[in-house]
């Protein structure tokens, strides 16, 4: 085999020279920017309460709903469901923001 001839298992699934594992180099922000577009889903979880049916229906404007949670205990963040950070509620310009302390790496997903 020649020096410019790549073996089957050289080549991408595209049909290019495959990057070999562990010559990347140094990413950068411009390598995910084919994701930059992919919408997700964050929420930042407060506390958790468990009410019948018959409580919902009871809930007016100024009902106090007691959490699962205690003032001050970090809050959880989610991202499409997947528990990834816990944060501090904090207030930026007159409105409601969360700051992450805390990144959950998988296995640590202790709620």
């Amino acid at each position: 085999m020649s020096d410019n001839e790549l073996e089957l298992d050289e080549l991408g699934p595209d049909g290019d020279p495959a990057t070999p594992v562990g010559d990347e180099g140094e990413k950068t922000a411009t390598d995910l920017a084919p994701i930059f577009d992919v919408p997700v889903s964050i929420s930042a979880v407060l506390g958790r309460a468990t009410l019948s049916v018959s409580q919902l229906l009871q809930l007016n404007s100024g009902s106090v709903l007691e959490l699962d949670r205690r003032v001050g205990e970090a809050i959880d963040i989610y991202v499409n469901n997947r528990l990834v950070a816990r944060g501090e509620v904090v207030i930026v310009e007159e409105r409601l923001g969360v700051t992450m302390t805390e990144i959950i790496k998988d296995g640590d997903t202790q709620v």
